[in-house]
């Protein structure tokens, strides 16, 4: 019994137990060592008394990483295919230690590089996210160079397609376009299989024919399986968001633009359907009424290129803005050029001469401007920042890239002023027509038209003066990897909007995120709008496609590419919000009165210091008595040019341009820009918002754009509220706003994920040193991989 109550019964109960007791009794007298041997043989042991503060071994852990990295799999889009990957890679976040990287796997397609990890992104508290591409995803087209570097055998190469490397890379580094570089680490991963991926990387990234870019086999999917969509939209096709911007590819766009204009005297042509013609003109455009079809096809032959005058826009006195290619016949350039210059003469009301304007000799061309972007993606991108933080100012004036943008705003000014005072029409006159004369026309027109300056108008300018007009996107945005075409005219137009922008923030309904997205876009292989150098082409290139795969077209004059301006493909209803410029200030208001809703027009005089533009500069001009600044002061405040001039030296232009500037703004009507030096700025958001050092965290204009976008959201949520003492039921709330209030007199703080940078996020995105702290520029150097790669030895 004692041994029972020490131990507990036995298995079979304490008859067992009391058996073994006895025994042991019997055998040696001594009860104590029947409970001794009874206690040892007991099947249930004794509670332990010591406490363990250490977690016990555990052996899944170290199985489960690799389990779970293996079963990681990419997003696919229709016609997207795994090309190779390669597991426990890792993805370097910070600069200058290893504690912030990601695990996981790297996977090639043939549409994008993308790092699949389920590891949270450190440090980042806030991501813009693109419905087509996942977090750490890049597009083939946006890689601009790709370097392999092997630490131990101290071996660097970039990779072309169709080359062979042989070492094993321990490191991928990829340049991007869009100022980025992506780095990744191979010491955990298999050395041929880590090969095998940055090979297939630089062959599906560098294609040699257009019809081996993405968007062919994604649009040939949706053929062959009509049920597969995308973002829950037809990918063949436009949503609800394209259909409002006119694509001009149809008789009746043109048609439209023409009778919104007032351009009375001048016809759409459909001279060129089928592209009979010119195959770098549209099917259809617009032309004198004046000049016969006949006409057309005697002077095409005369043309470079066969592009004949192309009508722009009409202003409200008359004038015309056209653009046109040199005449190559040297012995009818003349007679034509009369001819032409009569016709566009005789399209005016009052019959008012015609300005040409040659942009060959006014502008630089485009290898002055690849040049001066390289020189800038050098000093944002490869330069250390720290040493090159105290002469900054002097390296950025050298790459020329603002004073280039400087010289296309002042020459699109100037040719304002021949349209609007002296109600001249402009002839823009280009080698080709396609590449400057699509800046200043578009810049011009932005300018003048604040139809111009919506969402639904700017996007059907660039439709009409980019992509209808030919200009050779395929080759200018280098998608097949011809570096000798390669020039960022698209990119210098948006800067150049952007510094209409940044000087008239009430003038435009859209947000520089909006172009700043616009920009990334165009390294997109999935929208048709930028892939092509011609309508031409898409329905020649796409055509062929569609017979090698078996596609019936029906009537349809090629394959149906998605188009950029359908933006719910790419992001959600909330982020196309941040597209909404909360400043912007619409023709007429909505406003409840006695319980029925009324229109007011706002007053069309505004001051223009509504960014932080000192009282003493009204519209561009210090007054006199500021000029000298306070002492001890760090600022010096320049003079702008024409102040220094008297009233005798400036000319009637210079008159025109310092009225114009002394008088309130109308920001329905014709906005110039400050085209002075000090005027122009660099593009902050896109250039430097993948630099770490560069951003300001909680700070910069977004934090101003919050409590804008709070106070007008308040307002809609007032009027909504008025409204509804007449409707029923209630309206639904539909916020134009990103950053929405909660209710009436919101005092909320700006949320903690703000920064200059926002919505991008420079985490992970730029890493110039090595991993194990030494710096990159021992292996390779960033200079000559982007300015020249001619100059660095591939070594083996």
């Amino acid at each position: 019994r004692a041994a029972e109550k020490l131990v507990g019964p036995g298995p079979g109960g304490s008859l067992p137990l009391l058996r073994l007791c006895m025994q042991e009794r019997h055998s040696s007298g001594r009860l104590v060592g029947a409970l001794v041997r009874v206690t040892m043989f007991s099947l249930k042991p004794t509670k332990p008394t010591f406490k363990s503060y250490l977690l016990p071994p555990q052996i899944e852990d170290k199985i489960s990483p690799e389990i779970k990295i293996k079963k990681l799999e990419a997003v696919l889009l229709p016609g997207e295919i795994v090309v190779n990957e390669v597991n426990f890679v890792r993805k370097c976040i910070a600069t200058d230690t290893s504690q912030y990287d990601l695990w996981g796997k790297l996977v090639c397609t043939n549409f994008k590089i993308s790092f699949i990890t389920d590891d949270p992104m450190p440090l980042q508290k806030f991501h813009y996210r693109n419905l087509l591409l996942g977090e750490h995803d890049v597009p083939l087209t946006c890689i601009e160079q790709i370097v392999v570097v092997n630490d131990t055998k101290r071996k660097q190469k970039i990779l072309f397609s169709n080359q062979k490397l042989k070492f094993n890379p321990t490191e991928l580094i990829i340049y991007c376009k869009d100022f980025r570089i992506v780095r990744f680490r191979f010491d955990e991963a298999g050395p041929e299989s880590a090969k095998k991926v940055c090979l297939a990387l630089a062959h599906y990234s560098q294609p040699t024919d257009l019809q081996l870019l993405f968007a062919f086999e994604y649009v040939g999917k949706s053929y062959h399986n009509p049920a597969d969509k995308i973002n829950g939209i037809d990918p063949g096709g436009g949503g609800g968001e394209n259909s409002k911007t006119p694509l001009f590819e149809t008789y009746s766009d043109w048609d439209r633009e023409i009778k919104r204009t007032g351009a009375s005297e001048w016809r759409v042509c459909s001279v060129n359907e089928g592209y009979m013609i010119s195959t770098c003109l549209p099917e259809y455009f617009v032309v004198p009424s004046s000049l016969a079809d006949l006409d057309l096809k005697q002077y095409s032959h005369s043309f470079i290129g066969r592009r004949m005058p192309l009508w722009c826009w009409n202003h409200s006195n008359g004038s015309a803005l056209v653009r046109m290619a040199n005449i190559k016949d040297m012995l009818q350039q003349r007679k034509i050029d009369q001819r032409i210059c009569n016709a566009v003469m005789r399209s005016h009301p009052q019959r008012s001469d015609v300005h040409k304007s040659d942009l060959d000799k006014s502008l630089p061309n485009i290898q002055e401007i690849q040049a001066a972007f390289s020189k800038l993606k050098h000093l944002c991108v490869n330069e250390p920042f720290e040493e090159t933080e105290e002469k900054w100012l002097s390296l950025l004036e050298s790459t020329r890239w603002l004073e280039y943008i400087r010289m296309f705003l002042r020459h699109s000014a100037e040719l304002v002023y021949m349209l609007d005072v002296k109600h001249l029409s402009v002839i823009l006159q280009e080698e080709e027509g396609r590449d400057l004369s699509c800046i200043v026309a578009s810049l011009i027109q932005v300018m003048q038209d604040p139809y111009f300056r919506t969402v639904t108008g700017f996007q059907s300018l660039i439709q009409k003066e980019w992509v209808m007009a030919g200009h050779p996107f395929l080759d200018r945005c280098n998608h097949l990897k011809r570096s000798d075409k390669e020039s960022p005219l698209f990119v210098l137009f948006l800067d150049s909007v952007w510094q209409l922008l940044e000087q008239y923030p009430t003038a435009f309904q859209f947000t520089e995120t909006y172009l700043a997205v616009l920009g990334d876009s165009t390294r997109i292989s999935l929208f048709g709008t930028f892939l092509f150098n011609s309508p031409h082409q898409r329905v020649k290139q796409s055509t062929e496609f569609a017979i090698g795969k078996n596609i019936q077209l029906g009537d349809e004059k090629g394959l149906r590419f998605p188009s950029v301006w359908d933006w719910s493909l790419q992001f959600t209803t909330k982020d196309r919000a941040l597209f909404n410029n909360p400043l912007y200030i619409g023709k007429s208001i909505p406003c409840a009165q006695n319980g029925s809703v009324k229109y007011f027009k706002r007053a069309k005089n505004y001051s223009s210091t509504l960014r932080g533009v000192p009282p003493s500069l009204k519209n561009g001009i210090i007054n006199e008595q500021e000029f000298f600044p306070r002492r001890n002061s760090l600022i010096l405040k320049l003079k702008p040019d024409f102040i220094q001039q008297t009233e005798n030296q400036l000319n009637s232009m210079e008159q025109y341009f310092r009225e114009w500037f002394s008088k309130p703004v109308n920001l329905h009507g014709v906005i110039l820009p400050r085209f002075y030096s000090t005027d122009i700025k660099l593009w902050k958001l896109y250039y430097l918002r993948w630099l770490p050092e560069a951003q300001i965290s909680s700070g910069g204009f977004i934090t101003v754009f919050h409590r804008i976008s709070l106070l007008v959201d308040e307002i809609e949520l007032l009027n909504r509220s008025l409204r509804q003492y007449r409707s029923n039921p209630p309206e639904l709330e539909q916020s134009r706003m990103y950053f929405r209030a909660k209710g009436l007199n919101d005092t909320s703080v700006s949320p903690q994920f703000l920064s200059s940078s926002f919505p991008f996020s420079p985490v992970g995105n730029l890493c110039r040193r090595s991993i194990l702290g030494t710096p990159l520029s021992k292996f390779l150097s960033g200079a000559k991989i982007w300015l020249s790669t001619e100059t660095l030895a591939n070594e083996d």
